[in-house]
């Protein structure tokens, strides 16, 4: 029973918070428009970079294997 209450609480939680992300990530987007807003390509590498750092530790958090201690090989 708490098996499923755990997993009915992160259903729950995960499409409420994936929803918001994706609807930011569009009012993100839309700062693109170069009619209503002013910004150059630093500016842009700045959002890209972030966001992407932040996916990454997202995708970190969720990885179910650890590094290898193994060495490398070809």
């Amino acid at each position: 029973m708490v098996e499923r209450d755990k997993r009915q609480k992160f259903e729950e939680l995960a499409e409420k918070r994936v929803n918001k992300a994706i609807k930011d990530l569009r009012l993100i987007g839309n700062l693109s428009n170069r009619n209503n807003y002013s910004f150059d390509d630093s500016d842009v590498r700045k959002i890209m970079k972030a966001l992407d750092d932040e996916m990454k530790a997202l995708k970190g958090r969720f990885a179910q294997t650890r590094p290898s201690d193994q060495d490398f090989k070809l």
